[in-house]
């Protein structure tokens, strides 16, 4: 019974700094979030929802009553809500009271045929009612996606005309005029023959917002202030965060604040990723598992006598934002749903049969990393937790805006749940809103330029993010030239990590990842942008490996380049070779077994008293990137085999290619680029080549050979390149 009191206790409010101002210019616009947090533990129902009858009946600083409207709002949240598992037995109170009040979200579209506006409830299932035409005019929104309300709503028996009000109203208004009934004779029945009518409605969400007398007091709170209002608004305390873990948290509101915007954030589970999206603003909506059609989410193609046209305009046209949650469950059965989908990231357009459409919807892809960031940059890429068909679809990828690293956004414990003032979450979601209609990217131009680096999809990236964290943490466009610089380095930042996996992925395609900046009026101050991640460990170490440890590259199954790493060990014998890493793979274990038997025959050439013949050698394969086993690595093996024999390590850094046959003799190297792309991605040093590639290093772009040592050996030799690699 006691845990039961202190779970309903109602909490102490001690008030900072910024909760004063915040009362002071935002009255009748706030709400204390931890009474939001209290009544979400008990009341499955949308935030703003909460917030708005929190507004209604505990705004003030009396203790007893703030207990008292909460006990009122729990009331009301029991006896009045609409949950669909309860429609039924909702209808049934309408029909035995005669009249009742309900909250539920409510929409309507125009029938003009019959010149009605036309309704229906999200949860409350009943047939489509006519809803008055003074409710419509009033609050349009319900004509745009719907709106939650309020209402009244009555029962009228077929037949009757009136009869007696049976319930008062719990909020004290006066009910409209009812509605006729129309007698409809033997027509089949349509809306207006609802025993259903709407006598009264309130608006639950905003029905407008006075954006310019919302921004003009953004002058009364400070750049740090102003973002910690808005985190509270949220429902996160920003004393628990670091300055970049704001920034993170605020990134998410992009896409609610501009148009188009696509956004990726991966990264490990109950960072509170989907919460913004579900909770924050009525305006986003959430897909599960990320499931969805090509119907749904672009629309529905007309089969009657349009056909070839669109019958409806899917979600992408009715939501500003649409979030896939878990993108390793996104699914569609329609395949050319992804080229329609990497069409609309990239234009806002998309065309279904006949129609080219536009919409504004921005795309918000989330997901769950299960590894360290940097055992996944050792192995893969950051998009991996992607379903198999997008790995390696560089070209949808390239059409995200921002990488949000999910990873650096710390698990939501009870500290970072805020206890404070914020905005009402309506407000907040409704200033995000109008300000999609507005530009912020010609702030970035009064102080900085771009580098060379940039190509346009890269510019578009970095422009929309900061218009859209300068829209929300610069509502008045008055920012300094530290302020600019401060967004663009994290717009800069989160594009950049795109192009870094990009890299990885494609290649010589993508090699310009050193974006950066310079001052407008300085040119010669310019700044690259760096990713904190790609610091880390490379595939290749600096240090010298162990003896038999060697990195071979070669052509993968998936017809990629890749590296490989290659262990090798030697342990008293008679000259066997034994193999681990290779499942069942006869054609790769033919090519060790190539390189095995050309090291009988020719260990003693490479270093004389090794003692080759009377040890056995076991060989474990690694695939270090995922991208299946290689054929191509028997002269990293042969390497390999003597470093074990000789007790030698290779060159620190080195990387080997090449393929040595059974009889001696060595393929022609090729694919020259892709070797040093691979080499260079990896961390390497140093690329062991035949004389014979010196002609064709010109060909190689400057990026990929700065910081790679070519090491030379004899065409054709294996032999030599066996002991260029050992030092010998």
């Amino acid at each position: 019974m006691e845990d039961t009191k202190k779970s309903n206790a109602i909490p102490v409010l001690e008030t900072d700094a910024l909760d004063a101002k915040v009362v002071e210019h935002f009255r009748g616009k706030i709400v204390r979030k931890d009474l939001t947090a209290l009544m979400k533990r008990g009341a499955n129902v949308p935030t703003f929802v909460l917030e708005y009858l929190l507004g209604m009946y505990c705004s003030t600083d009396d203790d007893e009553a703030v207990a008292q409207g909460i006990a009122r709002i729990r009331r009301i949240l029991t006896e009045n809500y609409v949950r669909p598992d309860e429609s039924e037995a909702i209808k049934s109170k309408i029909r035995e009271n005669g009249v009742y009040t309900i909250i539920d979200k409510v929409r309507a579209h125009l029938d003009e045929y019959r010149d009605i506006y036309v309704a229906d409830f999200t949860n409350l299932a009943i047939e489509p009612f006519v809803m008055p035409e003074e409710y419509v005019r009033n609050y349009s929104k319900i004509l745009q996606g719907g709106i939650w309300c309020i209402m009244r709503i009555e029962y009228r028996v077929p037949g009757e005309d009136d009869f007696e009000d049976a319930l008062a109203n719990i909020f004290d208004e006066n009910p409209a005029p009812k509605p006729k009934a129309k007698a409809k004779g033997g027509k089949k029945r349509g809306p207006e023959d609802s025993p259903f009518n709407v006598v009264s409605l309130k608006p639950i969400q905003m029905p407008n917002l006075d954006l310019e007398s919302f921004v003009e007091l953004r002058q009364y709170f400070s750049t740090q202030e102003w973002m910690d209002l808005i985190l509270r608004s949220c429902g996160c305390e920003p004393t628990a965060l670091t300055p970049k873990q704001k920034l993170h948290y605020i990134a998410r509101l992009i896409p609610l604040a501009e148009r188009n915007f696509n956004l990726c954030e991966l990264g490990p589970r109950g960072t509170g990723k989907s919460h913004v999206y579900k909770e924050v603003s009525p305006y986003s909506i959430l897909l599960s598992g990320g499931q969805t059609t090509t119907a749904n989410l672009f629309g529905r193609m007309n089969a009657g006598r349009r056909a070839g046209s669109m019958d409806r305009v899917g979600l992408v046209g009715n939501w500003d934002c649409i979030t896939f949650d878990e993108v390793a469950g996104m699914n569609f059965k329609d395949m050319n749903a992804i080229q329609i989908l990497k069409d609309y990231m990239a234009s806002g357009s998309f065309a279904r049969g006949k129609d080219q459409l536009n919409a504004d919807a921005s795309m918000v892809y989330e997901g769950n990393i299960n590894d360290t960031v940097q055992n996944v940059l050792k192995t893969s890429h950051l998009f991996i937790p992607f379903p198999p068909e997008f790995h390696n679809d560089s070209a949808f990828f390239d059409r995200i805006h921002l990488y949000l690293p999910g990873w650096e956004v710390p698990k939501m414990r009870s500290d970072i749940i805020t206890d404070h003032y914020g905005l009402i979450t309506d407000c907040l979601s409704e200033f995000l809103r109008e300000m999609r209609k507005r530009d912020f990217t010609h702030l970035l131009d009064e102080y900085f330029r771009l580098n060379s680096d940039f190509n346009r999809r890269d510019e578009i990236a970095v422009r929309k993010t900061f218009s859209g964290m300068a829209k929300v943490l610069f509502p008045d466009e008055r920012m300094d030239k530290e302020d600019v610089r401060m967004v663009l380095e994290y717009a800069i930042e989160g594009r950049r990590r795109v192009k870094e996996q990009l890299k990885i992925m494609a290649g010589i395609e993508f090699i310009d990842v050193d974006l950066g900046y310079m001052d407008a009026d300085n040119p010669m101050d310019a700044r690259v942008v760096y990713v904190p991640e790609q610091s880390q460990d490379t595939l290749v170490p600096d240090g010298a490996l162990m003896p038999g440890h060697v990195f071979g590259i070669g052509r993968a199954d998936d017809g990629d380049m890749a590296i490989f790493r290659l262990e090798n060990r030697a342990v008293q014998g008679d000259f066997k070779l034994s193999t681990e890493g290779l499942g069942s793979r006869r054609d790769v274990k033919d090519t060790m077994e190539a390189a095995f038997r050309f090291f009988e025959n020719s260990s003693e050439r490479v270093a004389q008293g090794m003692r080759a013949l009377d040890r056995d050698y076991l060989m474990y394969f690694r695939d270090l990137q995922g991208k299946g086993l290689s054929c191509e690595v028997s002269l990293a093996e042969f390497v390999g085999l003597c470093s074990a024999a000789c007790n030698r390590p290779v060159a620190a850094g080195m990387a080997i290619p090449g393929i040595l046959r059974m009889s001696g003799t060595m393929d022609e190297l090729r694919n020259l680029e892709d070797i040093f792309r691979v080499a260079k991605n990896a961390g390497a040093r140093k690329v062991l080549l035949p004389m014979g590639c010196i002609r064709d290093i010109q060909t190689v772009p400057a990026e990929l050979l700065s910081g790679l040592s070519p090491v030379f050996y004899t065409d054709g030799d294996a032999v030599a390149a066996a002991r260029a690699a050992l030092e010998l």
